[in-house]
């Protein structure tokens, strides 16, 4: 039978609350009451219990994960790569879904993951100094994925790199009239993601000397559906392009979608490039934006492992690079537009 809190205590002639402290490295213990403490839970074999190891040290065997949506592929490939890691590590992850402003500010005004882990992910959470200051109070190693903050170790891919080459190679192609399906650039948290590709959508096109046109970038959010509708919009257009440049994979997936429903095909008629490298991008032939995903999970946990082992090393930031998949939904501009498509509301989902 496992020795308990209780059998300690009454070996040491100390009460479970003092064995507690002792064992978790806790002040206003004397180092002779620790010392008998230790001693006794070392003979009873105390320390085969699955937390033992890190009593002493008063820490809890989980890390803590933050981020804003639970739902999405992107989150779930970070979160598979950090759990691979922790678990090798036997360490346990607790999850904290911010879901929306409201939830966000909760969260920092409450602080619920106070010691109660050992170390803080943070996952592409737009941070204010106050929040910030916040995390860092805890006393705990802090990682962020998609943001350089001073003190804090990171992960990132460069966005705006990215977003630039897939549209330049949109313009390489001879592409002109280049529309994009972009995020949530209107949520009061402020993504940085969006904003960025945005940006370089819009800053590559003035550097080939055409100037960007408001009409043509249509908000998609991140999924397939609100991809479709987006992509409905811009081919409702006078003027539709000849190209999109889609945020996300998942986006380009509801743009495909809406071009097949109205009988049109990519790229013959419209190029399409997404961004990620999603799993079905390859089933659907998708050109698209790599990004190591899952990797990107594993990097944010191992900065953690290497705190939390006291390596002594300053926090450091990793840049992870993208590359070009070019597949087979990009090509030449065609000189004749299409002469039919169906009208954009037949693809109003029922």
């Amino acid at each position: 039978m496992r020795a308990s809190i209780t059998d300690v205590a009454g070996r040491a002639g100390v009460s479970t609350a003092t064995v507690s402290r002792a064992l978790r490295g806790l002040p206003h213990v004397s180092e002779a009451t620790r010392e008998r403490v230790l001693r006794a839970a070392e003979e009873l074999s105390y320390s085969v219990s699955p937390h033992a190891a890190g009593l002493a040290s008063g820490r809890t065997g989980t890390v803590g994960v933050v981020l804003p949506f639970v739902n999405r592929w992107f989150y779930g490939q970070v979160l598979a790569g950090i759990d691979a890691v922790l678990r090798a590590h036997d360490l346990d992850l607790l999850l904290h879904n911010l879901g929306d402003a409201r939830v966000h500010r909760r969260f920092f005004t409450r602080m619920p993951l106070r010691r109660r882990v050992d170390g803080l992910i943070v996952l592409n959470l737009p941070l204010s100094a106050p929040e910030t200051e916040a995390l860092a109070s805890m006393g705990v190693p802090v990682t962020v994925l998609g943001s350089r903050i001073p003190g804090f170790g990171g992960v990132c891919i460069d966005n705006r790199a990215g977003a630039a080459t897939a549209v330049r190679h949109l313009i390489n192609l001879g592409h002109r009239r280049i529309g994009m399906i972009t995020g949530a650039p209107d949520d009061p948290r402020g993504f940085a993601t969006p904003i960025a590709r945005r940006e370089a959508y819009r800053a590559t096109l003035t550097e080939a000397g055409i100037v960007p046109d408001s009409e043509l970038e249509a908000r998609g959010h991140a999924g397939i559906e609100e991809g479709a509708a987006a992509m409905a919009r811009l081919l409702s257009l006078p003027d539709p392009p000849t190209a999109v440049f889609a945020e996300s994979d998942q986006m380009a997936f509801g743009a495909l979608r809406t071009l097949r429903r109205m009988g049109l095909r990519a790229p013959a008629d419209v190029s399409v490039i997404g961004f990620d490298d999603h799993e079905t991008s390859e089933l659907l032939d998708l050109t698209t934006i790599g990004q190591p995903v899952a990797r990107q999970g594993e990097l944010l946990a191992r900065q953690i492992i290497g705190a939390l082992a006291g390596r002594g090393e300053e926090p450091g930031h990793t840049v992870v690079p993208t590359r070009l998949v070019i597949r087979g939904t990009t090509g030449p501009v065609r000189t004749a537009r299409p002469s039919s498509r169906r009208p954009p509301e037949a693809l109003t989902p029922p």
